[in-house]
């Protein structure tokens, strides 16, 4: 990934401390400099636990021995709406995103591994969250702040990261965190992922990465499609914040269709992490089995409404 990066340019590892991301600040330190790129490193004090300063003080020290530069940590405030899991990636990202633009860093690199993918494509099958979900995370992505995130781990295991450590001479931190059960995510790391590999055989979290990445290539394709017939089919409304054409909506493919909706209510200024296929499901209800139904309430302070040929989204 490195050697699609600018030459000069720099690079940032987030480093909680643990193997995964401790793995990659390290691989990051060894060939940056071999690459003509500069090493950097930033680690996130969430405050959620006692001594979390001295802990980012530690990572940064480690940091620091591998030499990397600039290495620092940001102090964040965990609050906000989705639950404390969503509230931590929200305030680490929104930190990531500020030192990546104060550094002048292309990139940040991010230690998701292959274990990681797994766990997040089942969380997604048991919400009945869609294809994308199913998709897991991009290898690649650039957030709305114009941050460029990369994963260069989602290949390797997470066996591979603490054996990369061992062979460094790194002490990885182990965050209770991650043995906590009452995490949905650490629920399936411990238990249903294990039993999965007890009942079907070894291989099932490869397995899970490989679907993610079959199914990234099907939703990428649909969401690009969907694209194209947003663009064609909004318009405009008084009072509205987004209206879309009804001619033409309805004979989308479902798969199309419902991807239109969710852009459009997003658009609206509904929040894709609250906004559940149930949300999408009930709109589309209004342009494929109107019955005169009067709306549908939309996470964020929204509706959506019919209302001379048109499917309308504007605030409650």
């Amino acid at each position: 990934m490195l050697a699609d990066l600018p030459e000069g340019a720099t690079v940032l590892a987030a480093c909680s401390g643990g193997a995964d991301s401790l793995a990659l600040a390290g691989a990051l330190a060894f060939e940056a400099p071999r690459a003509g790129r500069r090493a950097g490193a930033v680690t996130i004090d969430h405050g959620l636990q006692d001594g979390s300063d001295r802990r980012a003080e530690a990572v940064v020290r480690t940091m620091v021995g591998l030499g990397l530069d600039p290495a620092g940590s940001i102090a964040v405030t965990v609050d906000g709406p989705g639950g404390p899991e969503n509230a931590a990636r929200d305030a680490r990202y929104g930190a990531l995103d500020d030192a990546a633009d104060r550094l002048g860093a292309t990139a940040v690199l991010l230690g998701h591994t292959q274990d990681d993918q797994a766990e997040t494509v089942l969380l997604g099958l048991a919400r009945g969250s869609g294809a994308r979900s199913l998709a897991g995370m991009p290898a690649t992505f650039r957030r709305t702040s114009g941050a460029l995130y990369l994963r260069p781990l989602l290949e390797l295991d997470r066996a591979t990261t603490r054996r990369a450590c061992k062979a460094m001479g790194l002490d990885p931190w182990d965050d209770p965190h991650n043995i906590d059960p009452a995490y949905a995510r650490v629920r399936v790391r411990h238990e249903a992922l294990p039993a999965l590999e007890k009942a079907l055989g070894p291989g099932v979290a490869e397995a899970l990465a490989r679907t993610a990445r079959m199914l990234r290539d099907d939703a990428d394709a649909l969401d690009e499609m969907a694209a194209r017939a947003y663009s064609g089919l909004e318009t405009s409304e008084d009072g509205c914040e987004v209206a879309v054409r009804l001619e033409g909506l309805e004979g989308l493919p479902r798969a199309v269709r419902t991807r239109v909706l969710r852009m459009a209510a997003v658009r609206a200024g509904s929040p894709p992490g609250t906004l559940a296929a149930v949300h999408i499901d009930a709109v589309d209800r209004l342009v494929t089995a109107w019955h005169g139904q009067r709306h549908v309430d939309l996470p964020g302070g929204l509706r959506a409404f019919r209302r001379s040929g048109k499917l309308l989204f504007g605030p409650v």
